[in-house]
């Protein structure tokens, strides 16, 4: 496909996610057309001992994204590359959206890789529930893996996600930006041509700081009309140590 935005995700990033909300302003006041594509967590960290590495329930969480891209995978290969953004921003709004389950007995990271949390999105999505199948093949890890090396080859792999190729193949990309809040149909633009600006100068590699707000997502608790808990992101991610 023949894109103006190449859109690495993993639907279980929280920045991922807001960063997508953005991207979909501009894509909407621009005509931009997005290819929604795919970047793992738990594949970056296969090699990576979670228990010694990452707080308690990020290996859950990572595996749980894994598992949603193996459906979106499937549903790509059976339904076409348009049922992947419809699919991304049902996932997104399900996990990011929603006040979190306090009354399940598993973890949010658990839950999500599961039949029970897949089969109503995908009829969401106009998706038939068949390809929740999908969730415990991993014959697509190797497409997703693919996938996560070609986000990786085009930034360095000293990211995190979201990856943004804008005007691929020749174009600039880039690991984020990464937001808290999601700028008004008047900014969303702007903010945009500012982002590609920067990334355009061929001598441009980083601009960066490791605190961020918690996002302004109804699954941290953190309204649009309030500034989340500021928290230090090592590495761009919740990684205690290298």
């Amino acid at each position: 496909m023949n894109a103006d935005i190449n859109f690495y995700f993993d639907p279980v990033c929280p920045f991922a996610w807001m960063t997508s909300k953005w991207v979909r302003q501009v894509q909407a006041q621009r005509n931009y057309t997005v290819d929604w594509r795919f970047i793992s967590l738990r594949l970056i960290n296969a090699e990576v001992d979670y228990d010694a590495h990452f707080p308690p329930e990020y290996e859950a969480g990572h595996t749980a994204g894994l598992r949603l891209l193996r459906v979106a995978a499937r549903a790509r290969a059976e339904h076409g590359r348009e049922s992947v953004a419809r699919l991304y921003e049902a996932f997104g709004t399900h996990i990011f959206e929603a006040a979190p389950d306090t009354v399940s007995q598993r973890t949010e990271g658990e839950r999500r890789g599961t039949r029970e949390f897949v089969e109503p999105i995908l009829t969401e999505a106009g998706l038939p529930l068949a390809l929740a199948e999908a969730l415990d093949d991993d014959s697509w890890d190797r497409e997703i893996r693919q996938e996560t090396d070609e986000a990786l080859g085009l930034t360095g792999k000293d990211v995190g996600t979201p990856i943004i190729h804008f005007e691929p193949p020749a174009g600039v990309a880039f690991f984020g930006p990464v937001i808290s809040r999601l700028p008004d149909e008047d900014s969303a633009a702007e903010l945009w041509d500012h982002v590609v600006g920067l990334a355009r100068f061929p001598g441009f590699a980083e601009l960066k700081r490791s605190l961020r707000e918690q996002p302004q997502l109804a699954a941290f608790g953190v309204s649009a009309d309030t500034v989340g808990l500021q928290e230090d992101w090592h590495g761009g991610s919740r990684r205690q140590k290298k």
